[in-house]
């Protein structure tokens, strides 16, 4: 079993020492890091603690799975390696324009000037 622990439905007001202080009752914990937002600052309300032993990690699963800390109920299980992410997003990789490849005036239609599905110049 992994030493490192997933901790959610935390208040957006808990402190990193209490959940040390918390967690201390399993055993000795060896980090505290609780998830904020990298723009505002604000708590996500999650976070890992890092345990020193198995054995302690498992304690704390057991007395803190559904525990009551500031009137939520904590989420406690062992953290799970977080999956790559890809660097475009969606459809078009990342691209803003949209479907398809879209775009600018020359899209489609060859060198079509009227209709087609390209359009051409002709105005009605």
């Amino acid at each position: 079993m992994a030493k490192k622990l997933y901790v959610g439905n935390l208040s957006y007001s808990t402190t990193e020492e209490q959940v040390r202080e918390l967690f201390s009752q399993a055993g000795d914990v060896d980090s505290v890091a609780l998830i904020t937002d990298r723009d505002t600052g604000r708590a996500k309300g999650f976070g890992f603690v890092e345990m020193n032993t198995d054995e302690g990690a498992q304690e704390a699963i057991k007395r803190f799975n559904g525990y009551s800390l500031d009137n939520r109920a904590l989420t406690v299980n062992e953290a799970r390696p977080r999956e790559e992410r890809s660097g475009g997003g969606g459809f078009g990789g990342g691209r803003r324009e949209g479907g398809y490849g879209g775009g600018g005036r020359s899209s489609g239609g060859g060198n079509r000037r009227d209709g087609g599905y390209g359009g051409g110049n002709k105005r009605f």
